[in-house]
C-alpha cells in the first residue's frame, strides 16, 4: 500500500514540474525533496515481486478513479481560473465549478476535498463550509488572505494555505516600478509627449532621483526583502520597520538599517513603501499623523492592501503638499468610485492591483497552491500553511 501511495503522489508532482517548464533551481525544495523520495519508491517498486507489486497500468487506473475533488469559481472569463491552469489542475484533481456544484450539490458535496481560491473567489462562508463535509484544505492563490475568515474556516477543521514564494519577485518588481514611475513623473510625461496640444517640452518639468535616495520599507518579509535587494542596486539608503528584526547577515547583505519605531523611518525616508499584510493591527496604519511625519518631498508607495492607508487623509496630504506624491497598486475599494478624489490628482499613480499579474507569477502561484493542497491531502508537511492566531 505504501508503494501505491508513493506512486500516486509522485506522478502529480512530476506533472507539475513539466507543466510549469521550470528549471531544477526554480522548483521548490518541497517539490524536489518529494520527487526524489518518490523516484526512490519507484525503484523499490520495480524490484518488488509477486502479488504485492501493482503494475503501472493498475496504479494509473487507481489514480483516475480516486482524483480528489477541487472546487473553483469558474473557468476563464473575468474572474475564473485561467483555462491553461484548469488543465493543469485536472491532472491532479476532479475540477468542479461553483455552477456545477449548485446544480448537483447532493452528489458533489462528498467528493470535494479542497477549494482553490483564485482572485478571491469563491467566497468561503459558513453555508459553503457546512455543505462540504469532506473538505480538508482551502488553497489560496496569492499571499494576502484578508478575504478569508480564518477563524470560521479553522472551526470546521479545514486548513488554509497561501503562496508567498510565488508572488515575491513580481510584487517587488511592481514596487520598484511604481517608485521609479512616480519619481520621474512617467505617467504625466507620457501624456505630455502624446498630447495633440503639446508644442514644446518644458525644461523646468522635473522629477526627482531614486539613486542615492533613502527608501523606508514597512514590512520586511519575503517581498520587502526582495525590494531591498533591488534598491541596493540603486545605491539607496535602506531603512526598514518590521515586527521582528532580520538577522544581522541579512541586513548586511542589502545594507538595511532596522528602525524599531516607525516614526524614525517616516521622518528620514524619501520614499516610503508599504509591504505588510492587512490585519486589524495594520488597518489604516498610515493616517494623518503618519503622513504628517513624512518629508514634504516624500512619496508613499503601497503594494500591500488599500485599507492599510487612510485614503481620506492621503487625499488631504497630497492636496496640501504634506507629501510630494503617492503611487498605489492597491486601493480600498477596488476599483475606486469613478468620482473619487484620488483619481483627480496629478501627483498620484494608481494601477489596478497588478503586482502579481504576470504569466510567470500566476503559473507559479497555481503550482505552489497545488503543492500545498496535495501536501494536506497526503498528510505531508505543508510548505505554506496559514495558521489562525
Amino acid at each position: 500500500m505504501l508503494t501505491v501511495q508513493a506512486f500516486y503522489l509522485a506522478r502529480p508532482l512530476h506533472l507539475a514540474a513539466a507543466w510549469a517548464k521550470l528549471s531544477d533551481k526554480r522548483l521548490s525544495k518541497w517539490t524536489k525533496r518529494n520527487i526524489s523520495c518518490m523516484q526512490s519508491c519507484r525503484t523499490r517498486q520495480k524490484s518488488t515481486e509477486g502479488a504485492a507489486a501493482l503494475s503501472v497500468c493498475q496504479a494509473k487506473n487507481m489514480e483516475e478513479k480516486e482524483l480528489p475533488g477541487v472546487l473553483i469559481w469558474d473557468v476563464g472569463g473575468a474572474f475564473g481560473v485561467l483555462e491553461s491552469h484548469v488543465e493543469f489542475l485536472k491532472q491532479h484533481f476532479n475540477v468542479i465549478t461553483m455552477k456545477e456544484f449548485h446544480k448537483n450539490k447532493e452528489t458533489l458535496r462528498e467528493k470535494i476535498k479542497s477549494i482553490f481560491v483564485f482572485e478571491r473567489r469563491p467566497l468561503i462562508d459558513q453555508e459553503l463550509l457546512e455543505n462540504l463535509p469532506k473538505l480538508k484544505v482551502v488553497g489560496n492563490s496569492g499571499v494576502g488572505i484578508n478575504h478569508l475568515d480564518l477563524k470560521l474556516i479553522s472551526s470546521f477543521g479545514v486548513k488554509v494555505t497561501n503562496t508567498p514564494h510565488a508572488v515575491s519577485d513580481s510584487t517587488a518588481d511592481m514596487g520598484m516600478t511604481l517608485m521609479l514611475a512616480s519619481a520621474r513623473r512617467l505617467v504625466e510625461g507620457c501624456c505630455i509627449a502624446t498630447s495633440p496640444h503639446t508644442k514644446d517640452f518644458a525644461v523646468d518639468w522635473l522629477g526627482v532621483e531614486v539613486t542615492r535616495a533613502t527608501l523606508g520599507i514597512i514590512g520586511m518579509g519575503n517581498i520587502g526583502y526582495k525590494v531591498a535587494k533591488r534598491a541596493k542596486a540603486f545605491d539607496m539608503t535602506i531603512l526598514y520597520h518590521n515586527r521582528s528584526r532580520r538577522k544581522e547577515e541579512e541586513e548586511l547583505a542589502v545594507g538595511a538599517v532596522f528602525c524599531k519605531n516607525i516614526e524614525d523611518l517616516l521622518q528620514q525616508s524619501d520614499f516610503v513603501m508599504l509591504v505588510v499584510n492587512l490585519t486589524p493591527e495594520t488597518h489604516k496604519l498610515i493616517g494623518e499623523r503618519e503622513l504628517g511625519l513624512m518629508k514634504p518631498t516624500a512619496t508613499l508607495i503601497n503594494i500591500s492592501r488599500g485599507a492599510v492607508v487612510d485614503q481620506d487623509a492621503l487625499v488631504l496630504a497630497l492636496q496640501n503638499g504634506i507629501i510630494r506624491a503617492a503611487a498605489l497598486d492597491v486601493t480600498d475599494p477596488e476599483p475606486l468610485p469613478r468620482d473619487h478624489l484620488l483619481l483627480q490628482l496629478k501627483n498620484v499613480i494608481i494601477t489596478p492591483h497588478i503586482g502579481t499579474a504576470t504569466e510567470q507569477a500566476l503559473r507559479m502561484m497555481t503550482e505552489e497552491a497545488v503543492e500545498n493542497i496535495l501536501a494536506v491531502l497526503n498528510d505531508l508537511p505543508i510548505p505554506s500553511e496559514v495558521i489562525h492566531k
